[in-house]
């Protein structure tokens, strides 16, 4: 998979004591980075898996819905790795940039409105206090300016490319049109999705869905309140490189409605030995984490409820 899209073999230095860091993996060709993302987030679900932590559900958020959805079972992972890459060439294809807002959904509106830009677009709702808009970097560069003199800190995330933007329309057609041959499986457990808003329902175009991703804007707290809604505890791990989402999690939801963990981040994460197995709560659900949300890091999370 790796070599049909010019990318060397990566698994000997992930799995290394020092992997490659994101400006490494930035560094080599289209594809490098989205492909060893999503294979971190495959990694760390089947560790979880092992732990007898397998999901009752999975959300994906942007970036992370391909891992969800390769996790609960519509896609292979050799598919989940080809649609990571070929989204990634289709991201070459967005110029413009994203920029993290510390401020919440209507102050960041606000702040677009005093911008004035209707090239700007906001992307994504972390929570609370933390937005991300996407567009041109002129653009973004008056924003920050802007959001500087209202004193919102504000911080140009690392990453070439623009998303969740309305005039992207000609790549999500096209990445749409490129993993239509790959047919989708019944999931084996429900997809929730924070771009969607929702569970995907059988019948759904989930390629449609991956593609709209581009496009669309992702709201995460309305989701995250949709998976603690029948009143039982939520119990999430993050199965991705970061912490963003945990952080996330813990904002938006209170602590009597859901714990969250980021195993991959915490080295005191009680993984069990080969003899130790871990008893598996009443409920689990797997969650992915967008690129966009941090500078480096794409996050796929199992939560328990």
């Amino acid at each position: 998979m790796a070599r049909e899209f010019g990318i060397a073999p990566m698994a000997k230095a992930l799995l290394s004591d020092a992997p490659p860091s994101g400006r490494d993996l930035a560094a080599g060709p289209v594809g490098t980075p989205q492909l060893a993302l999503f294979c971190s987030s495959m990694a760390v679900h089947r560790a979880l898996c092992v732990a007898g932590l397998a999901p009752d559900e999975v959300l994906g958020v942007s970036f992370g819905e391909i891992a969800a959805l390769t996790a609960a079972g519509v896609f292979e992972v050799a598919e989940g790795a080809r649609i990571a890459c070929l989204l990634a060439h289709q991201l070459a294809r967005c110029p413009g940039g994203l920029t993290l807002l510390a401020t919440g959904e209507a102050g960041a509106a606000a702040l677009l409105r005093r911008t004035g830009s209707p090239e700007l677009a906001l992307a994504c709702i972390n929570g609370p206090d933390e937005t991300i808009v996407s567009g041109p970097l002129p653009r973004l560069r008056a924003l920050e300016e802007h959001a500087k003199r209202q004193d919102v800190p504000a911080a140009r995330l690392r990453l070439p490319f623009s998303s969740h933007h309305p005039s992207l329309t000609g790549p999500a057609d096209a990445f749409a049109a490129a993993i239509g041959p790959i047919d989708g499986r019944p999931a084996r457990v429900p997809v929730r999705s924070a771009v969607r808003g929702g569970l995907y329902r059988p019948g759904d175009d989930v390629h449609r869905g991956l593609a709209d991703c581009l496009i669309r804007p992702m709201r995460l707290p309305p989701v995250l309140r949709q998976v603690t809604a029948g009143g039982d505890r939520a119990l999430f791990f993050e199965a991705g490189t970061g912490r963003a989402l945990t952080r996330s999690i813990r904002e938006v939801l209170p602590p009597e409605a859901a714990g969250a963990h980021a195993p991959l981040a915490d080295p005191d994460f009680p993984w069990p030995g080969p003899d130790e197995p871990t008893p598996r709560p009443p409920h689990a659900a797997l969650a992915t984490r967008t690129a966009l949300w941090s500078q480096h890091d794409d996050h796929a999370h199992a939560t328990a409820r």
